[in-house]
């Protein structure tokens, strides 16, 4: 099911994140010049200040950094007990995608649960969502 949600406003440097869904491939920007994972995308890296980038596909496996769960309807479409979390991911624990847990109860939700990249098209891009790892 598609929700009613508020897209986000795109950028030159941010295009490949939000369209890479469309292949099945979470893009995270990487440093050309020292690999690091840089999120969100700016076009320069702050570990080397490199603006040599490009995007890296990543596998998609995250685990639960934090989480609440929306009891209410915040925005008319969007549903009840709807589960926000921050995941971090597996290959750059230092990158923090904030997303929607779906595919399974809110209530079984924990810290530090694997998880996996799924996504929702909207209109012309691809939001990444995250559902339990034996679920994705």
């Amino acid at each position: 099911m598609t929700l009613a949600r508020p897209l986000p406003a795109i950028t030159s440097d941010s295009r490949p994140f939000w369209t890479g869904g469309e292949r099945g491939e979470l893009l995270i920007e990487q440093c050309d010049a020292c690999d690091y994972y840089i999120h969100p995308p700016t076009g320069l890296c702050p570990e080397c200040e490199s603006r040599a980038t490009h995007y890296q596909p990543v596998s998609g496996k995250a685990f639960v950094e934090t989480f609440t769960i929306n009891k209410r309807e915040w925005m008319p479409g969007m549903p009840e007990n709807m589960v926000l979390a921050m995941v971090r991911l597996v290959e750059a624990p230092h990158v923090r995608l904030v997303t929607n847990i779906v595919n399974c109860a809110p209530d079984d939700v924990a810290f530090d649960m694997a998880v996996r990249v799924k996504f929702e098209q909207a209109e012309d891009l691809w939001i990444p969502l995250f559902a339990p790892e034996a679920a994705a």
